[in-house]
């Protein structure tokens, strides 16, 4: 489907996030980027957040900015970065562009002095991730990656649980994820990609106000790769988030399936502490069933994560199991949350939950898995 806006008599509706924050001074922020992603998510979340003020948009087009500006209520419509950081107190952007412009963007953002939240992944290489982190600490801002994962309650629970030691020593980690995507890497229109199993289209987890190029996700100029790109670098994110550990070695094989991007991709991770990770990913799931089941065993216990359906269960060395109430629907995948945390990081109201180390490691993951599919060996980091 090309680019265009949907029906320009349509009225944007979106479901309210909660606004984690009371009313007080307001973080000037702008939207670099809005397509599917920034007006379906981030938007919504700026608009409805006490301590946000959306004051700027930004696409390439003038008509797509100044329509989305006038359909939002946004004061101003960009055409260009240097446009949206010369605005006078702008404090924070968001970055929701294709991954091949991230880098550029948030390191010209940075460079300006401005807090920085990056759609996933953080950029294309490690060096490019690198290189904004070191920017972010040395200027003292918020550098974030949006991972809804990160915020469910489960999420934050799976992590205590690690981190506290409960688990004993950590010696294995099971991840398996499939999504809806192989429409999109096969650059098909947003109507085609649900084609047979139309009432996913009606149900996705984000409102549709405008629909993905057909490249954005097909063509690696443009999202790097398939699957390794657009879904790994979640399940790697995760791996970092629950963890606290590092990669130390990463062996990966693809099937491209006939296609221009990789489409399933199985990983054998090592940690730096010595736990063993078995991942594996495809985005060519049934339209019927998708998963994202991590397991996390230790000397002293396992944790049993099935984030798709919003389960979870610890289960310990003496044999009792701790099974956590089940997830409500609206929040298996709270996607306003990372807009919100990192308004309410800069405030100061929040720890980062999502900060800049985590794309840091997840392009560590991604980077080396590239290599080690296209030369058959592993890699040491």
């Amino acid at each position: 489907m090309p680019e265009s806006l949907l029906d320009a008599a349509a009225t944007p509706k979106f479901p309210k996030p909660a606004s984690l924050r009371a009313p007080g001074r307001k973080i000037r922020c702008a939207l670099i980027g809005v397509g599917w992603w920034g007006t379906s998510a981030h938007m919504p979340a700026l608009l409805n957040h006490a301590g946000a003020e959306l004051v700027a948009v930004h696409a390439r087009k003038r008509d797509k900015a100044e329509k989305v500006a006038a359909d939002f209520g946004v004061p101003m419509a960009c055409t260009t970065i240097e446009e949206v950081l010369a605005i006078p107190g702008l404090e924070a952007v968001i970055i929701a562009t294709t991954p091949n412009v991230h880098f550029d963007q948030a390191r010209a953002a940075l460079e300006a002095g401005m807090h920085v939240l990056v759609e996933k992944p953080m950029t294309l290489t490690l060096a490019e991730a690198r290189q904004l982190e070191a920017l972010a600490a040395e200027k003292g801002l918020v550098l974030a990656v949006a991972c809804p994962w990160h915020f469910t309650a489960h999420g934050m629970a799976a992590r205590e649980l690690v981190r506290s030691g409960r688990l004993g020593q950590m010696k294995m980690i099971s991840v398996l994820m499939t999504n809806f995507t192989l429409g999109l890497y096969q650059g098909k229109a947003w109507n085609q990609v649900f084609e047979q199993n139309p009432d996913l289209q009606k149900s996705a987890e984000a409102e549709v106000y405008v629909p993905p190029a057909t490249n954005s996700y097909s063509d690696p100029a443009v999202a790097g790769g398939g699957q390794i790109y657009c879904q790994v670098s979640h399940a790697a994110a995760y791996l970092s988030y629950l963890t606290g550990r590092q990669p130390a070695e990463v062996f990966a094989r693809f099937d491209n399936a006939g296609m221009a991007v990789d489409i399933y991709d199985s990983l054998s991770i090592k940690l730096d502490d010595g736990t063993l990770v078995s991942m594996a990913s495809h985005g060519a799931t049934m339209l019927t069933e998708r998963h994202y089941e991590v397991r996390v065993y230790g000397t002293e216990g396992m944790i049993l994560l099935d984030l798709w359906k919003g389960k979870m269960e610890f289960h310990s060395r003496d044999c009792e199991i701790t099974r956590y109430p089940d997830l409500a629907e609206e929040e298996i995948y709270p996607l306003f949350s990372p807009t919100e945390n990192f308004i309410d990081a800069i405030a100061g109201t929040a720890p980062n939950v999502s900060p800049g180390e985590i794309g840091v490691f997840s392009m560590r993951v991604i980077e080396a898995a590239v290599a080690s599919a296209a030369t058959g060996r592993n890699v040491v980091l």
